[in-house]
């Protein structure tokens, strides 16, 4: 058999995933379609159909609600009303299906980009995750393709299901207004601030992450791979569109930082020394198996060739030590 392609294992994984639930347990998140994705773009396309396969047997999805009324998107208080109401969900998928089928898929995450911005922290920043993942596949596809049209409209249909307001005084739909002067944002001379503003998030955070004491290993994961996704997808918006993004997802990071860190913290300095190989650390976390060592570890790889730093690298390997203990 010859080797899959990333196009071969990423479409025939959304197609063996096509209408799973997005959710499972207490609403754990149905993580397949992203790791899927990560595996494959990291190289690891032939282990995609295995890996899909055993996450499918060890997990028991909830059935997708059924679809209601169709949701109208020239009406804001339709809209509007639907957002964050979970039960909608299969509404949502339904409007975004048709968006896409009627524009451009970067035209329709132009649209609705701002309005479901304020509502990244919903469910750990898994809308935007499962999203981002989407517009990695769709713009590497060089063309429109169905699957991939079909997963950004489940990516974006679950951030709508799943939004949840972090940022008070905004109504649900309202788009992000911006800052005024006197805001702090990092200028630096790339052409594009907010590209490197996130970038230095990412890497803040992973930091963080390798130094702060937790309860579990996972949900600040999630402090990464928010703006992570984030940075995925920013290069395909609107110029407008760019700096209320990384303000969003600083502000999300540091929210889930006081959610799950145990106490104050205060990073230790990773040193050149000892800084593990990312190649073996995501080989590593394809062993262990788990879609948050993966995705974590593909965020590391990826932004270590964007802008290095030793703190992705550590928080790699410190999510692989504490995922391996807790799967044991």
């Amino acid at each position: 058999m010859s080797p899959l392609t990333y196009t071969d294992a990423v479409g025939g994984a959304l197609e063996r995933l096509r209408g799973v639930g997005f959710e499972h347990g207490p609403r754990f998140v149905n993580h397949a379609p992203m790791a899927a994705e990560a595996l494959a773009y990291m190289g690891y396309a032939d282990d995609v159909p295995r890996w899909v396969e055993r996450n499918l047997r060890t997990h028991t999805y909830h059935e997708v609600p059924d679809a209601r009324w169709a949701i109208d998107p020239a009406d804001p208080d339709d809209w509007r009303s639907a957002l964050g109401d979970f039960s909608r969900v299969a509404d949502w998928t339904a409007l975004f299906e048709r968006e896409l089928a009627l524009a451009p898929w970067p035209e329709v995450l132009a649209r609705w980009w701002p309005r479901l911005l304020p509502g990244m922290s919903g469910v750990l920043t898994h809308g935007v995750i499962r999203t981002a993942h989407a517009v990695r596949a769709i713009s590497r596809a060089g063309e429109e393709n169905l699957a991939y049209c079909r997963e950004l409209a489940q990516g974006l249909g679950y951030w709508a299901a799943r939004y949840a307001s972090h940022t008070h005084g905004i109504r649900p739909g309202d788009e992000y207004p911006g800052t005024g002067e006197g805001e702090e944002y990092p200028r630096t001379a790339d052409t594009d601030s907010a590209a490197a503003a996130l970038d230095g998030l990412v890497a803040e955070y992973a930091g963080i992450y390798a130094s702060a004491p937790q309860r579990h290993p996972v949900p600040l994961i999630h402090s990464i791979t928010g703006p992570a996704a984030v940075r995925l997808v920013v290069e395909h918006l609107p110029a407008a569109q760019r700096r209320p993004s990384y303000l969003v997802a600083r502000d999300v990071s540091a929210s889930m930082l006081d959610w799950f860190s145990t106490t104050p913290v205060t990073p230790n300095p990773v040193g050149l020394s000892g800084v593990p190989d990312l190649g073996e650390v995501f080989a590593t976390a394809v062993a262990i198996g788990d879609e948050h060592a993966i995705k974590l570890a593909e965020v590391a790889v990826r932004h270590q060739a964007l802008a290095p730093d030793p703190r992705l690298a550590a928080a790699a390997r410190a999510a692989n030590q504490g995922l391996a203990r807790f799967r044991r």
